[in-house]
């Protein structure tokens, strides 16, 4: 694996490289944000780790632009432990959120977890619910349909109505998915991190909350949002 390392702190970069070594990751690290930045240019990466407070380009700026840009895995180091740095991190794209002092081997699990999710991604949701008596399950087929809601599961893409929706993340996408499949069904944040995220998910409920509002933004209107709240219970596909 190709792993990309914005860091600062040379230190962390040393006690890392003898953790990831072990784990044979083909790790290069970089010490400021424009260094950073020359390297997504180089070549492609197949995970990056972004100390927030870099000097010259930050790394909220460049998890920003990462994901306007690529699919690439993104988890932040930082020691700001405030929740709303924590939900701005996930808002912008990260898929994880470190908080130091951390521990090698968290930061290592927490970056398998990624990876699973990523791989599950490429397909469709393991383990979804059981689908209810009035919905059709259409798992097995290329598409997925629900009123004007086609979700093509080949080429990652969703159409609503005359609308094209082409730049969801993996997460995004599954979600959505998911949501058609079972077009009826409300979802807890617990069955949603499940079914997406994983049984080893480490992270927190409240990311749920976020990847939903990112979603919300790129497939909503004003007059049909699409994906609902119910409150106190989770959420479901707009009927």
């Amino acid at each position: 694996m190709k792993l990309l390392v914005a860091e600062d702190d040379r230190s962390v970069c040393e006690m890392l490289q003898l953790f990831f070594q072990k784990e044979k990751y083909e790790t290069t690290f970089v010490y400021d944000g424009l260094s950073a930045e020359a390297q997504l240019e180089q070549q492609a990466w197949d995970f990056i780790i972004l100390d927030w407070m870099l000097p010259g380009k930050d790394g909220i700026a460049l998890c920003r632009d990462i994901r306007r840009r690529f699919e690439t895995p993104v988890i932040l180091l930082t020691a700001r432990d405030q929740e709303q740095d924590r939900i701005l991190g996930l808002e912008l794209g990260a898929d994880d959120y470190v908080t130091k002092p951390f521990s090698p081997m968290e930061l290592i699990a927490r970056m398998k977890a990624v990876l699973r999710r990523y791989q599950r991604g490429s397909g469709t949701a393991e383990r979804p619910p059981e689908a209810d008596p009035y919905t059709i399950d259409s798992s097995k087929d290329e598409q997925l349909r629900y009123k004007n809601i086609v979700v093509d599961l080949s080429s990652r893409t969703a159409t609503i109505g005359s609308m094209t929706i082409t730049h969801l993340t993996p997460k995004e996408f599954e979600l959505l998915s998911l949501f058609v499949r079972y077009p009826k069904r409300v979802f807890t944040r617990e069955q949603l991190l499940e079914s997406i995220w994983g049984f080893d998910y480490v992270g927190e409920e409240r990311t749920v909350d976020v990847h939903i509002k990112r979603l919300r933004n790129k497939v909503s209107t004003a007059e049909h949002p699409l994906i609902i709240t119910v409150w106190g219970v989770g959420y479901k596909l707009e009927e």
